[in-house]
């Protein structure tokens, strides 16, 4: 089946996935795995304290994958910067020079606004990607100038918001309100999260807690058997995930609940891709390609 929607026609990518950006574990031969299978991976610049560490990065990607790939740049807010280390948005600008320079083509940014950086990206060319987790973010995003928008649900992972809605709202308003392709991201992990996101108006589905535990992920064994062990319905779990006690911490998001054994990622993309053909031929679909243009 073919999967044609406005990211795989920006991304060139076969299938509408892209990996989360992750810190620490964002590495090349993660993010190459997932472009191997298909989807975009994406390899974290905030990892990189030294531009020649990036750019060996970048090197040791292009040897790892001829496939499409793209570059996270993680953006401190500056509330932050005042208690912990981070990156402001001109930290990033030789090394935004640098990746274009090398042929790289999407950019994400994410955690605070980047339009210097969005400006730069879009100059060269290239795609920018923004990630926000609410509706106001995103429509601040799209007058920027960003190319797309993922837009992060409750059930996601990471720093909450007080006025964050779930995906189900994020996605299906996103789609009235915004012009731009939508990345859906926050508790998908299985084919139907992945169909059910698409039938909501995203163009693409992003992938981060749900491929934590996969063959090829650099997570520590006991990250990936707390991952496969936890309880998504137990009390204190539930409570750090929507109660906005969840800070800058390792746990995995609502996605996990999906994930049972620990898989090459291959094969974790090929079950979500194969099991969609057959729920949508069981509900009547006949054709060959799959278009949300």
């Amino acid at each position: 089946m073919i999967w044609n929607t406005r990211i795989t026609q920006m991304t060139g990518v076969k299938y509408p996935l892209i990996m989360g950006a992750f810190a620490l574990i964002g590495s090349a031969e993660f993010a190459s795995a997932f472009s191997n299978a298909d989807g975009l991976g994406i390899i974290t610049a905030i990892n990189h304290p030294k531009i020649e560490s990036f750019q060996s990065e970048i090197e040791n990607m292009m040897k790892l994958t001829d496939k499409p790939f793209g570059v996270n740049f993680t953006i401190t807010p500056p509330y932050l910067l005042k208690k912990r280390r981070g990156r402001t948005e001109d930290s990033y600008y030789d090394f935004l020079n640098l990746a274009i320079d090398m042929g790289v083509k999407v950019f994400t940014t994410s955690a605070y606004q980047a339009p210097e950086l969005g400006n730069k990206i879009k100059d060269a060319g290239c795609y920018w990607f923004h990630k926000c987790v609410t509706m106001k973010h995103a429509i601040a995003a799209q007058k920027m100038g960003a190319d797309a928008i993922t837009l992060v649900g409750l059930e996601g992972t990471g720093f909450k918001n007080p006025t964050q809605n779930t995906t189900l709202v994020n996605i299906t308003m996103a789609r009235r309100l915004l012009n731009l392709p939508i990345i859906a991201a926050g508790g998908i992990g299985d084919v139907r999260g992945f169909l059910g996101a698409l039938a909501m108006g995203a163009d693409a589905v992003c992938l981060g807690s749900s491929i934590i535990a996969t063959i090829e992920s650099p997570a520590s064994n006991n990250w990936k058997q707390q991952i496969l062990n936890q309880d998504v319905f137990d009390d204190k779990y539930y409570r750090k995930i929507f109660h906005l006690e969840l800070k800058d911490s390792a746990i995995a998001s609502m996605a996990i609940g999906h994930i049972k054994e620990i898989l090459p990622i291959k094969v974790f993309i090929d079950n979500i891709i194969d099991e969609s053909k057959h729920i949508l031929k069981s509900w009547g679909f006949r054709g060959g390609t799959f278009n949300t243009l």
